[in-house]
């Protein structure tokens, strides 16, 4: 019989980028930068979400954005409308952000100066929860059309992130979405998470919104 070495590939990666995370949490903290991830499926809201916070902050704040896509700059150039300082990271097919290609994205925008960063991760509810980007805070967009019962379906995702942001709220009227059930089961999951309910459209709840982020920049730099 053949003997044959096995070698645990996936814990491995896992934990060196765990490593990298760590790292990269201590010299942004160290810099005073405020680096978000911002993760969600696709078609959730997430550039627009990204606009309205740009919208409610940047006359307090200097805000930096990371674009992440396996392909395209539609979203880049959407941001650098607003004359954010902007970049666009190509992931090369990956589906996810790791902690290094994180890094290697910040030093592409060059924070120096800038307060708050939000790095768009790529639309999936699984290989982005599973990878620390050593960011300062982990949020996720969960938009009404997709339905309550994402939780369930995806509870990786929704046990790692600080803070749930619903979107398309004014939506609510024309999809089965249970709102209470879905704060229920994220509960469950996290007790600790933040939920809040927003209209990237309309603008409902990015007052909440963006007094969460102040409050967590506050709290980074201190």
């Amino acid at each position: 019989m053949d003997t044959f070495k096995i070698l645990e590939i996936k814990e491995s990666v896992f934990e060196n980028n765990d490593r990298q995370a760590d790292l990269l949490r201590a010299e942004l903290k160290k810099d005073k930068t405020f680096l978000l991830n911002l993760m969600s499926s696709p078609g959730s809201g997430k550039t627009t979400t990204v606009l309205k916070t740009i919208e409610a902050l940047r006359a307090e704040m200097n805000i930096g954005v990371m674009e992440a896509d396996i392909d395209s700059d539609v979203d880049a150039q959407a941001v650098a409308k607003t004359g954010t300082k902007v970049i666009q990271l190509h992931t090369g097919g990956m589906c996810h952000l790791d902690a290094d290609m994180t890094k290697q994205g910040l030093l592409g925008l060059e924070t120096e100066g800038v307060d708050f960063v939000i790095l768009e991760n790529v639309g999936n509810l699984v290989c982005p929860a599973e990878f620390d980007t050593g960011a300062s805070k982990n949020a996720m967009i969960l938009s009404v059309p997709e339905g309550d019962d994402k939780p369930l379906k995806y509870p990786l995702m929704f046990s790692i992130v600080d803070v749930l942001l619903i979107n398309k709220i004014d939506a609510i009227d024309y999809f089965d979405f249970d709102l209470e059930a879905v704060k229920e089961r994220v509960i469950k999951l996290n007790p600790n998470i933040k939920v809040i309910p927003i209209s990237a459209r309309t603008g409902e709840g990015i007052n909440e919104w963006a007094d969460w982020i102040r409050n967590e920049v506050k709290n980074w730099n201190e």
